[in-house]
């Protein structure tokens, strides 16, 4: 049998690692570049050291910007940490028609979130089904501007973004839960904990790990939040802009012949230090963890 050449292997993982290279790699240190310039799409810039960061701390529209990202961090994560860990907790019996349940709330997940949104705006339009079904039980003398007021528009994409997401961290919940060792609750139980008093000592220090892990997937998530608000808004970002992630306002001062990549660039590199927090906590949670144990 023939042994293979040394080189072999790096030309296995060569289309991994230029991939990388061309599309993660450089990419990112590009933009990086590019934060210190005031750089158009067809022109050159010129290096202008920390002016772009410091234009942000005077830029309304990027105090808007964040202002909706922590409002959907400060919801969306405790929403989407406890409620799919209730429904993994109800669809995990097995009992007639369960698979059924189960498809139904993993639907959303599947589903185009543009498509989604699309029917959402249908929903909440002022003429929509909403409204309409809220007068017709005489609930509403007006039709609430859903998709016009700044906190409505917010609530509207908060919760469709909640709506999507119950699905998929429901089955991270499934597999964490395949965990949690029976006999606790048995032994929970014959010293005479009820369900709720075994749900906070047994179920949930046994998903821990997947709680925390959900935590920051989602809090990542909703600094990057995007298609919701700009489907929503019809790419408005809500009056004023009030409503406009981060994300969208790259977009937008980015965009066009005339965009401000440069800015463009250090709105990028502010997000993803932003984006990178929750990624340092869970680390930095798990090592308090392990030095515990």
């Amino acid at each position: 049998m023939r042994s293979h050449k040394w080189y072999t292997p790096w030309f296995l993982v060569a289309p991994a690692v230029v991939w990388v290279l061309v599309f993660g790699l450089w990419p990112f240190l590009n933009t990086i570049l590019l934060s210190f310039t005031d750089s158009r799409p067809l022109r050159p810039g010129d290096f202008i050291g920390f002016d772009n960061y410091v234009k942000m701390f005077g830029d309304e529209l990027f105090g808007y910007a964040m202002t909706t990202s922590v409002i959907y961090v400060i919801v969306c994560v405790p929403l989407l940490t406890i409620l799919p860990l209730l429904l993994a907790l109800l669809v995990e019996k097995v009992i007639p028609g369960i698979s059924l349940f189960r498809t139904t709330f993993y639907f959303p997940v599947i589903a185009s979130v543009v498509v989604v949104a699309l029917i959402w705006t249908w929903m909440f339009d002022s003429r929509g089904v909403v409204n309409q079904t809220l007068q017709a039980f005489g609930l509403l003398d007006k039709p609430v501007a859903f998709l016009v007021d700044r906190w409505w528009l917010l609530a509207c994409a908060i919760l469709l973004t909640v709506w999507k997401g119950l699905g998929y961290y429901m089955v991270v919940y499934l597999a964490a839960l395949g965990n949690v060792g029976r006999e606790l609750h048995e032994a929970a139980m014959l010293d005479g904990a009820g369900a709720f008093r075994r749900f906070i000592s047994v179920t949930v220090p046994g998903v821990r790990g997947a709680m925390l892990l959900i935590s920051a997937l989602v809090a990542v998530a909703a600094m990057r939040v995007f298609t919701e608000l700009q489907v929503l808004s019809n790419g408005t970002g809500g009056p004023g802009g009030q409503d406009l992630s981060i994300v969208m306002l790259i977009r937008q001062v980015g965009q066009g012949l005339n965009g401000n990549v440069g800015y463009a660039s250090a709105l990028s590199v502010a997000l993803f230090l932003i984006a990178v927090l929750p990624l340092v906590a869970i680390a930095w949670m798990n090592r308090e963890k392990k030095a515990m144990a």
